[in-house]
């Protein structure tokens, strides 16, 4: 009998595990979008700081991190047992912000280029200053990044929770759980790698062994520094194609009756010949994107009509 209960148990436990695993996979596919949008902030936001102080700057943000999901976490498991009907509000907002956000970051681009460069030209000028406090400009950095960290967190913990609603308690929190920490040390993970691209580039080009393979590495630090800032700038498109990606498809699963206009729009360009099954599949995340840029623009111009009102 004890050794059945045991058995039983054991059997009980495993697909427990199971059921967290497979609801993990599901939750991280769903929060990758922002994954790539908090990746690229963060890298972002790093980047000035002197070569030797890029480590450390990317560990106290870290720390930060880790802080906000120890705050986030409980804060969404106790939304999410004692007023679960909430999820879907925060899931719609959250999804709101994150058009408005990529829609804001377009239009600081587009309109206020001028705006833009100097802030990129304060950051060098300030490093070559030795009269510059760059403890204060290493600590408004990080200051900026947790700000940012957490409202992506928040987000990610949401859609991670939207995932798990109908589970039990203790799966929500496995979840969750896992969620937070794995997204965590990913995006520091790649965030101190991608800083540190540029330094291992030149290490290689320094090498001055007359070799093929010191050839080889001279070559392949060329390379890597012609990658690195390309690869921030692919990093930044990316992530702000996710926000409309992510929050448009938010909004649209949050709709009423968004399911049938989906399904009715996908039958209309299925039998299309050749491209009819691929345009079928595009259709969900092409009305999600459209979505979050009308989302994106409205919430946009609802934001600078309140702060002209304010300031007037």
């Amino acid at each position: 009998m004890a050794t059945g209960g045991l058995l039983a148990l054991l059997d009980d436990i495993a697909t427990v595990l199971d059921d967290v695993s497979a609801m993990t996979k599901v939750a991280a596919k769903k929060t990758a979008g922002v994954l790539g949008d908090d990746l690229a902030l963060n890298a972002e936001q790093v980047s000035g700081v002197r070569a030797d102080r890029e480590l450390p700057v990317v560990w106290a943000v870290a720390k930060g991190s880790f802080v906000n999901k120890l705050i986030l976490v409980p804060l969404a498991l106790l939304i999410g047992y004692f007023i679960p009907w909430l999820i879907t509000p925060l899931l719609m907002i959250g999804g709101a912000y994150l058009c408005y956000e990529g829609v804001e970051k377009l239009a600081h681009k587009f309109l206020h280029r001028d705006a833009e460069s100097d802030h990129q030209e304060q950051l060098p000028h300030a490093l070559i200053d030795k009269n510059a406090d760059l403890l204060a400009l290493e600590k408004d950095k990080i200051k900026d990044a947790i700000r940012t960290d957490f409202v992506l967190s928040a987000e990610i913990i949401v859609i991670a929770l939207g995932t798990v609603k109908d589970a039990s308690f203790a799966t929500q929190t496995a979840v969750v759980s896992a969620i937070a920490l794995l997204m965590t040390v990913g995006v520091y993970g790649l965030v101190a790698g991608i800083v540190k691209l540029d330094d291992g580039g030149l290490a290689l080009i320094r090498s001055t062994a007359q070799s093929v393979w010191g050839r080889i590495k001279r070559s392949l630090g060329y390379t890597i520094l012609w990658f690195a800032p390309n690869f921030m700038k692919i990093l930044s498109i990316v992530g702000t194609l996710a926000m409309f990606l992510v929050g448009g498809g938010i909004l649209l699963h949050g709709l009423p009756h968004a399911h049938a206009i989906v399904h009715q729009a996908g039958e209309i360009v299925g039998p299309w010949p050749l491209v009819g099954g691929l345009l079928k599949n595009l259709v969900s995340p092409f009305l999600g994107l459209m979505l979050g840029l009308i989302a994106g623009m409205t919430v946009l111009i609802a934001v600078t009509l309140l702060q002209r009102i304010k300031g007037s």
